[in-house]
């Protein structure tokens, strides 16, 4: 194990922001995570552990700790334990998440095509239960390898164990901190269908007469999302942000008639999505855009993209106070005027 002081973390983010690291550590094996975990114990160090960088706000002063970040990779492939119609993959915790979504495409199997163009590693996307366009990675994933902290054990949680729901998981939530992640197994299906629920990937193919395929399916949601700046380009400035920075927002039926009188005294209807509405979720981006802040609205060295309202982007030189400061601008007027309190979705390191 190599250990390194004083790393600068932003280098290490998509928000570029953020100071250094006390202690850093990059483990590519079960052993090496082990050792680095002694190692923050015995020098009674705060343990932050990192991922791909996609989903993070590190504080300005940075982490004075050790910061472990997961770099275990390789994509294994073998017949469903219990179901024959599956195929599962062994995936390594740092492994590139789009790079195992390009893997299980080209193998013809379904079940995350629609993840495709998302950043950050494989081991952060059971964390908060990564979704997007209609699928979430909950409903193929078979089990999850970890390392418990508590007792300093490698075991297997399975599905159940994980306690998925909405961008949530075990591990964000009752759990948060007594888990490492090492590697994650998906159940995926050969020769499966493409995903099409979602109106965006629709629109896309509208008029086709033939039903699109897993690559081409890929294809077009990473098409959308780069024109939504919510895939990592570079040379793009709407590129460095951690993606949505606000959840969107799930009610219940008074919250929900509350919203549609208050739009409706404004002269505006709730706009319906049906992906969200299953969920009973309403469109975070449609409330900040009606709240007064425009796509690529600015605020000092900090703003809106300009192509999508949920993510706070760096425009270039910006602190994570003046990210926080933004954040907070926006969640007060939202509540102000709809009566909403608007989630975030990043990690805020040593903040």
């Amino acid at each position: 194990m190599q250990m390194f002081e004083n790393i600068p973390l932003a280098p290490l983010t998509t928000f570029g922001i953020g100071g250094p690291a006390r202690f850093f550590v990059e483990a590519k094996s079960r052993s090496e995570v082990e050792e680095a975990v002694a190692f923050s114990g015995n020098k009674n160090l705060s343990l932050f552990i990192l991922g791909g960088g996609s989903n993070l706000l590190v504080a300005d002063s940075g982490w004075a700790g050790l910061v472990l970040k997961v770099a275990i990779t390789g994509i294994d492939q073998r017949p469903g334990r219990n179901d024959e119609s599956k195929v599962l993959f062994d995936v390594g915790a740092g492994e590139i998440w789009d790079r195992f979504v390009s893997h299980a495409v080209v193998a013809k199997c379904a079940g995350v095509e629609c993840l495709s163009g998302i950043p950050g590693s494989v081991g952060g996307t059971p964390v908060q239960n990564v979704g997007a366009y209609g699928q979430e990675v909950s409903e193929t994933i078979e089990s999850v390898e970890v390392f418990d902290r508590r007792d300093g054990q490698v075991r297997e949680l399975c599905k159940e164990a994980c306690g998925f729901s909405y961008r949530a998981s075990i591990f964000n939530t009752t759990e948060r901190d007594r888990f490492i992640i090492l590697r994650v197994t998906y159940a995926l299906t050969p020769g499966g269908e493409p995903h099409l629920e979602y109106a965006d990937l629709q629109r896309h193919f509208e008029g086709r007469e033939t039903r699109p395929n897993l690559a081409e399916t890929r294809e077009a949601v990473r098409h959308i999302r780069a024109r939504k700046g919510m895939l990592i380009t570079p040379g793009d400035p709407d590129s460095q942000s951690a993606g949505s920075f606000f959840k969107n927002p799930v009610l219940s039926v008074a919250q929900h008639d509350d919203l549609r009188k208050r739009a409706a005294a404004r002269g505006l209807s709730v706009p319906a999505y049906p992906a969200l509405e299953k969920n009973k979720k309403v469109s975070a981006a449609w409330l900040i855009e009606h709240s007064g802040f425009a796509r690529g609205y600015g605020f000092g060295h900090a703003g809106l993209s300009s192509k999508h309202a949920l993510a706070i982007v760096n425009r270039g030189g910006a602190t994570a106070s003046e990210i926080l400061a933004l954040r907070d601008q926006i969640r007060h007027r939202v509540e102000e005027l709809w009566g909403i309190s608007l989630q975030t979705e990043p990690v805020m390191v040593g903040l």
